[in-house]
């Protein structure tokens, strides 16, 4: 097998960088952007053979400066922000890693149900500025044990999310686009409901869907209205499943008591109302980022390349596109 250089335009940390580095087979090396700009990316990629994304938009113009681009891995599952059809056009293959970050996504989850339940941010700030009113925190808090808990998308995330809760004894419900085998709901003590009922009978909803065209705005105002009274959205999937105006006005109004949202339609989310709320949790996308995980999705990522160079076949799973000249 060739030498191949590796594209990187996310903002990576220097250890993410270590990382991946230390894990290249022997001739291969990194092209790394320095900077954010449109030119130094366009700059890391005019000689790249592949490319590892994370979080960076990948448009027509940006494959367009990069000739030699063969294969690009997203570090990740989600591949919303690839221009997938213009890959098709060119003649890249992508793949992602299903459920490569399922773990510390889950174990984020769990976090902002928490934290939501308990309004952490208010406290830690009243905390940190002499307050101690712990009849304050009696008269909202709240706990998930014996709670209903809604799964929205039961794929590897969910499902690590439905492990995590087993402890606190609540009863877990899940809609999916495709149902699940009955085995998969025996092992996991999971009930199928409609979307419908989901919202309508969840204490707490958790979101573990893909964004596409038919996920768009799922939660818009009328299906938020239809949550029930009281009840905590959390979103560690993508902005855009929710209509962020009619979930602000939800929490104002309080229907919704509290959202805990590690994702946001327009990322960063300056200027967003829902960031000067009490009622809210947030966090920078940041559900998937763990030191300790990211060794395993480089190696992974690194695999995939291999075997796209060598011929070789890929992962089912983790194929998003082989096109026929790639």
């Amino acid at each position: 097998m060739g030498d191949h250089i590796v594209g990187i335009i996310d903002s990576f940390h220097p250890r993410s960088i270590d990382t991946i580095a230390s894990r290249l087979p022997s001739g291969w090396r990194l092209s790394i952007a320095e900077g954010t700009s449109e030119a130094a990316r366009h700059h890391a990629l005019r000689n790249a053979d592949a490319l590892y994304v994370m979080a960076s938009p990948i448009s027509a113009p940006l494959l367009d400066a990069a000739p030699r681009l063969r294969f690009i891995q997203k570090l990740g599952a989600g591949v919303d922000r690839i221009d997938v059809h213009a890959c098709l056009e060119r003649g890249i293959a992508v793949a992602r890693l299903q459920a490569g970050n399922a773990i510390p996504v889950a174990e984020h989850t769990l976090l902002l149900m928490l934290a939501a339940c308990r309004r952490l941010p208010l406290l830690d700030r009243e905390t940190r500025a002499g307050g101690w009113d712990k009849e304050e925190a009696r008269g909202f808090g709240r706990q998930i044990h014996g709670k209903t808990v809604g799964i929205v998308g039961l794929g590897a995330i969910g499902q690590a999310v439905v492990r995590l809760l087993r402890g606190f004894e609540a009863d877990i419900c899940y809609y999916d686009p495709r149902r699940a085998d009955a085995s998969v709901e025996s092992a996991l003590g999971v009930r199928y409901v409609s979307l419908d009922a989901l919202v309508e009978q969840a204490d707490i909803l958790s979101l573990h869907l893909p964004l596409t065209n038919t996920t768009a705005n799922l939660f818009d105002a009328s299906r938020l209205a239809a949550m029930k009274p009281g009840s905590i959205l959390v979103n560690c999937a993508r902005g855009g499943l929710v209509d962020e105006a009619a979930l602000h006005d939800a929490l104002v109004s309080g229907r919704i008591f509290a959202a805990g949202l590690d994702a946001f339609a327009k990322e960063p989310p300056v200027g967003s109302p829902l960031l000067g709320l009490d009622q809210t949790v947030v966090t920078p996308h940041t559900a998937g980022a763990t030191l300790d995980n990211f060794g395993s999705v480089v190696e992974r990522a690194v695999r995939n390349t291999e075997g796209f160079f060598a011929g070789a076949e890929l992962p089912e799973n983790d194929i998003v596109l082989l096109p026929p000249h790639a």
